[in-house]
């Protein structure tokens, strides 16, 4: 997909120029082929910096956070849910506040609101604090998150604008890799907070350059659509709160953990289905609206067709398969391996760099293949990434096979990541550019939130089961033994805090020792299978990105959705 593109026919995509083609701004190059200047685009590149980097920084200083707040690793991850929750939630609200106030006006607020979230951090005395900045950042990346669609389709146009969008995705790869090693390396020598004023000098700096953007005064005739944002509102938070919680609560029957029960049934699947229920009433009440002539919250023409709805479905599965990595190698590298964060930095470098470098280049395989043939490769190969994993994975993550198979992943998740959004915007004009921030943002972050509660959920389920079965099998350590450690609280915890557990029993040296490696190959196994279902997870994806588009630029799809041209 080069950046020349044609027209649109019947509402299909028929552009599909690089990352955000001329038909994604309706419009062409200004009159001469004046060129506008880059100093926009440097402010928007460096707010979406801020967000990736903001969420980037917080598996990084887990180890930190897990030690400062004395909170389990679990509970910590509680502060990368939050922001993903709250992103997804307020997301298409804060796109239709964005056109009514205007753009560039709530742009300056929010981005001044994320760092107000950084100096919590900064600050935060218990990890409440952490998870209650992460809701402010959350709230204010609902905001930023269709500012930088709506703001780019204003300022550019033609070629620029192409440019323009397709850094969005390098941006948030950039920022992955510079949180990774930058947290890393101040985590280690100095600590977890100032990484986060890292993120409050990106705020300041992102605010200073706001001022280059064009004012605008919003259209106070848009109307914001209560009715749809509490449904959609409620519908992300059951749904994330039920998966973050379905190992806590129980996965049917409810726990003794559980808040309460119905009939006897576990809140956690029954808040999942809820919230699907009422997902479906917001598809619902929406269409209602956009039938009687209101203004709905979200325009759901933005995926009107199945490629459009393709695309969605891959951006959730790859982004959601990134969330879960993010989560699992930190908590090895930091809790288990009782390491470093610069080695957290180190361990996911092979992932973070190669996922840079896809995302920027793979643009220049658009011209010469359909997305269609580019997703499902993508797939494919972080299909077999995350297999060779789960069969090579050491608790050392240096090991060639290992780098080998996160170079693989991430360069299936650099295609994916750039490919699903550049399907989404060269698929709209440019009066429903917020529409589509709106919709990119809800579902990456829900994507984030859930891929990294249920890396969470089945990882502590795994190694809990792992280590019940081993430790009945165990003639080392007897059940008089076994009796003084609650293995209903079974967690990932690191050889010394374990051993540290065991010496307040009557366990003996030798018995202390088999506990421990009893459970460095139960958290080994954990791993293992969490990748193989991970696998299967991305294997699953390969549907959707089948539905992809298969046109190349100067093809025209059939503008009844049909059959694309073949390739």
């Amino acid at each position: 997909m080069g950046s020349e593109g044609t027209a649109r026919t019947g509402g299909t995509p028929a552009s599909t120029g690089a990352v955000g083609a001329e038909h994604a701004g309706d419009a062409t190059s200004p009159p001469g082929g004046e060129r506008r200047s880059w100093t926009p685009l440097v402010c928007l590149f460096l707010a979406q910096v801020l967000m990736a980097f903001n969420l980037a920084a917080l598996p990084v200083s887990l180890g930190g956070m897990v030690a400062d707040f004395g909170a389990p690793p679990t509970a910590v991850s509680g502060t990368i849910v939050a922001y993903g929750l709250v992103v997804a939630a307020l997301v298409m609200t804060g796109a239709k506040v964005g056109a009514r106030l205007g753009w560039t006006r709530v742009f300056r607020v929010a981005v001044a609101a994320f760092g107000a979230s950084a100096v919590v951090m900064v600050l935060a005395p218990a990890v409440g604090w952490a998870v209650g900045a992460q809701v402010l950042a959350g709230a204010a990346a609902a905001v930023i998150v269709p500012s930088l669609v709506a703001l780019i389709a204003e300022h550019y146009r033609g070629a620029q604008q192409a440019t323009a969008v397709g850094s969005l995705g390098s941006a948030r790869a950039l920022a992955g890799v510079s949180a990774f090693l930058l947290g890393g390396a101040l985590g280690s020598l100095v600590g977890w907070r100032p990484v986060f004023g890292v993120v409050l000098a990106v705020a300041v700096a992102v605010l200073v350059l706001s001022g280059r953007l064009r004012p605008d005064r919003g259209d106070p005739g848009v109307r914001v659509d209560v009715v749809g944002a509490v449904l959609v509102a409620a519908a992300v938070v059951l749904v994330t709160l039920g998966v973050q919680n379905l190992r806590t609560w129980g996965l049917l029957l409810a726990s003794r953990h559980a808040p309460f029960d119905v009939l006897g049934v576990s809140p956690a699947p029954v808040l999942v289905l809820t919230g699907l229920v009422l997902g479906q009433a917001f598809v619902a009440w929406t269409r209602r609206r956009a039938a009687t002539g209101r203004t709905p919250l979200v325009a759901l023409s933005v995926l009107g067709s199945p490629r459009e709805r393709a695309a969605v479905y891959a951006m959730f599965v790859v982004v959601a398969l990134e969330a879960a990595l993010n989560f699992t190698v930190p908590l090895y590298v930091q809790i288990v391996q009782g390491r470093s964060p610069f080695d957290t930095a180190l361990a996911m470098m092979p992932f973070n760099l190669t996922v840079l470098v896809t995302a920027t280049l793979v643009v220049r395989l658009y011209p010469r293949f359909a997305p269609r043939s580019i997703g499902v490769v993508a797939f494919g190969l972080t299909t077999v990434a995350l297999l060779w994993l789960s069969l090579v994975v050491t608790n050392n993550w240096e090991t060639l096979p290992t780098v080998l198979g996160l170079v693989v992943f991430g360069v299936g998740q650099g295609a994916l990541v750039t490919l699903v959004f550049n399907v989404l915007v060269t698929s709209a004009p440019k009066r429903q550019a917020g529409d589509v921030g709106a919709i990119r943002g809800t579902t990456q972050n829900l994507a984030s939130a859930v891929g990294t509660a249920l890396a969470g959920a089945l990882l502590v389920t795994v190694l809990g089961a792992t280590v019940a079965r081993a430790v009945a099998a165990e003639p080392a350590l007897p059940p008089a033994l076994v009796a003084q450690v609650d293995l209903d609280e079974v967690d990932f915890v690191s050889n010394a805090d374990l051993r540290t557990v065991l010496e307040r029993t009557t366990a003996t040296p030798e018995q202390v020792d088999a506990a421990v490696a009893l459970n460095e190959a139960a958290r080994l196994d954990a791993l293992r299978l969490g990748l193989l279902v991970l696998a299967g997870v991305s294997a699953s994806a390969v549907l959707p990105a089948s539905r992809l588009p298969r046109y190349r630029p100067g093809e025209i799809p059939d503008p009844a959705g049909g059959p694309d041209p073949a390739t």
